[in-house]
């Protein structure tokens, strides 16, 4: 198994919002891959002690297969997580082969940081993992990245408070006007008591499924927003009614913080990624949590996306391409893998992984969600625009001073754009 590999000689990157200058970046491997040779690779995640204990046991296996490629792990926090990354990209040392986020995709794939996953296609493979899936690790293209697993937007329902206060389950699939309605009957019938849900209009991801409903997205293919002044004083006018006495006032969610309402039980829905509902069940005590479709105001749209944002990448100054995508591909793929994280990364974005999971209590509820929402599933979205975790914060910080009051929908448009000319063009 011996092929040549392309490597880049130098390369001058603008990361985030500093210009940095790579000083040792020559990477790839030798241009001749030895399999019996002795190798370390560096290798990063974000996570917790779980995440930990099972990235060790994978390593574990691997290294039954592979015991000549020595697997170096460390982890931290995500916030530090990226920060340190940045640090390596200015000085040319990035991890051999790293936990990763589409994110960051156009931001390091666009300065040469990754490896086109294409040149490696002898010890990494794709043909497991569906294509608009593959499409979230891709720019221009190229494959970047592969996905660890995958998520999909949904409306969290509490049956313990439905239960106690016999109300009906919010049905899903509605128009947004409906669900506004459902939160308000909530609301009504415990007399305040628990509210029937939150302010949708804070989240981001509730506007790039509007968008989506008619053919938009919240970003171009060319890293622009794709959305108008007007289309985003529309979509938080939308929520003004539900703001009036029918979703949680935002002081009570500030003083749950950082627990969300659903999560302290102050409402009976929520709208977040289908990967919640462990910490969901965890934060609410609930005994029983269930999901249902989003809302939409376009019956028979494709707003829904697979969400793959945990991906695996390999850097461009590794000197052991090779054998990092041979650990890139036991990590995405193998059913080893599937077996030892469950649904812990997103729900499997490779069959042969998912092969290897057993789903049982709430991962086999996402698995079932997943597929009753598959006719709504369209093309990913466009690779995120740089600096699109501050557009996505911002948004949502945004939001709330809407409901605190503080700021008008057109002051927090202006704001909006405002911020996003800043961190666009930085």
């Amino acid at each position: 198994m011996k092929r040549p590999f392309t490597r880049p000689i130098t390369i001058l990157a603008g990361i985030g919002v500093a210009t940095l200058t790579l000083t040792s970046c020559t990477g790839g491997g030798s241009g001749e891959y030895d399999p019996d040779a002795e190798v370390a690779l560096t290798f990063t995640w974000w996570g917790n002690d779980d995440r930990a204990e099972r990235y060790q046991t994978l390593i574990d296996a691997f290294n039954e297969e592979h015991p000549n490629i020595r697997i170096n792990g460390s982890f931290s926090d995500f916030p530090s997580y990226w920060e340190k990354r940045q640090t390596e990209a200015a000085g040319g040392g990035l991890p051999d082969v790293w936990q990763f986020s589409d994110s960051y995709l156009r931001q390091y794939a666009e300065n040469n940081l990754l490896v086109d996953l294409g040149t490696l296609s002898e010890y990494v493979t794709t043909d497991a993992i569906e294509e608009g899936l593959l499409g979230t690790g891709q720019l221009e293209g190229t494959q970047y990245s592969l996905p660890l697993g995958y998520s999909t937007w949904a409306v969290f329902l509490n049956d313990d408070i439905l239960a106690e206060y016999d109300i009906e389950p919010y049905a899903g699939g509605t128009s947004f006007e409906e669900y506004s309605q459902w939160m308000a009957d909530v609301t009504e019938a415990t007399g305040g008591e628990v509210f029937g849900g939150t302010d949708y209009t804070q989240r981001i991801q509730n506007f790039e499924n509007v968008l989506r409903a008619s053919g938009g997205n919240l970003y171009t293919e060319d890293g622009e927003l794709g959305f108008t002044e007007e289309q985003l004083a529309d979509f938080w006018e939308m929520g003004a009614a539900d703001r009036d006495g029918a979703v949680v006032p935002q002081q009570r969610l500030e003083e749950s913080f950082p627990v969300s309402g659903f999560g302290a039980n102050l409402t009976a829905s929520e709208a977040s990624w289908s990967n919640f509902i462990a910490s969901y069940l965890g934060d609410s005590g609930a005994s029983s949590i269930t999901m249902a479709a989003p809302p939409t105001d376009v019956a028979g749209s494709a707003d829904l996306y697979q969400q793959a944002g945990l991906q695996m990448a390999v850097s461009a100054n590794s000197e052991h391409p090779e054998a990092a995508a041979i650990f890139l591909d036991f990590v995405v793929n193998s059913p080893e893998a599937g077996e030892i994280f469950g649904t812990s990364l997103g729900f499997p974005a490779s069959q042969t992984k998912l092969d290897g999971a057993t789903l049982e209590g709430a991962d086999l509820q996402v698995a079932e969600f997943l597929a009753s929402v598959e006719d709504r599933i369209g093309a990913a979205p466009p690779a995120p625009v740089v600096g699109y975790g501050s557009l996505e914060q911002k948004f949502w910080d945004i939001g709330k001073e809407i409901g605190l009051g503080t700021l008008t929908v057109d002051a927090a448009v202006d704001q909006f754009f405002a911020e996003s000319r800043v961190i666009l063009t930085d």
